[in-house]
């Protein structure tokens, strides 16, 4: 069964343009789970650019369902995310200068670091782990011998493709999502979808279980309201799930 997990970092964007203390992400979280959401994804990012540490703790205590903590792999977040012991911590790679994460994890840059320093102190936690990847069968190779249970695989290149691109971005995220699986990895996804994208992807990529939307949501919420967005996001995700 596909699950929808809700992204609140821009609810926090938003929050922290006037600095007034409001709309506040927790109690987006609040709304977003009582209509139908499996769960909440934040990424507390060095900067703090959106997402602060009382955020952070808030969504913690408050979240009903799945808790996925998003992160760069700096010793700070690993202390941080140890301590908090999310249902999910997902590793994405973070650039100051970059607006939003904006692609998947350099697989063969990371391995060493990754299995020497970053996954033994978040497996001596307890913390199960994801990583943010491109749809390529041989970064879910790589993701099996480092033994990570989940990916998470980089769906923005096709939510920016053209038309005549999408088929192409769709049959690598598809061939990607059968090597994880094959290899007995969870397979999620996230990245730039949202209502204008999300069927075909649905049709064309198997062995689903969760799906991040977050900014497109929001987007949404702005017109019609935080508990329509979701719901009909729910409703659209349980098609697939027939």
């Amino acid at each position: 069964m596909i699950k929808l997990l809700v992204n609140v970092d821009h609810v926090a964007t938003l929050r922290n343009a006037r600095s007034e203390g409001y709309p506040d992400p927790v109690e987006a979280a609040r709304i977003c789970e009582a209509n139908g959401a499996a769960g909440i994804v934040f990424h507390l990012r060095e900067d703090r650019r959106h997402i602060k540490d009382d955020d952070a703790w808030g969504l913690h205590k408050a979240v009903q369902g799945l808790l996925d903590f998003e992160m760069g792999a700096t010793d700070e977040m690993l202390g941080i995310c140890c301590r908090m012991k999310p249902h999910l911590c997902t590793l994405v790679p973070e650039k100051r200068e970059e607006i939003t994460t904006e692609g998947g994890l350099n697989m063969p840059l990371i391995m060493e670091d990754y299995r020497t320093r970053v996954l033994p102190k978040l497996a001596e936690a307890g913390v199960p782990v994801s990583l943010f990847v491109e749809p390529s069968v041989r970064d879910m190779e790589l993701c099996a011998e480092l033994g990570v249970p989940v990916v998470e695989l980089h769906t923005g290149t096709y939510a920016n493709a053209s038309e005549a691109d999408r088929p192409r971005e769709l049959r690598r995220l598809r061939e990607a999502a059968e090597r994880a699986h094959s290899l007995g990895i969870q397979v999620n996804a996230g990245h730039g979808l949202g209502f204008s994208n999300i069927r075909p992807f649905l049709e064309e990529v198997p062995h689903l279980a969760e799906i991040s939307i977050g900014h497109a949501l929001m987007a949404d919420a702005l017109m019609r309201g935080l508990p329509t967005s979701v719901s009909e996001m729910v409703a659209l995700i349980n098609e697939y799930n027939a």
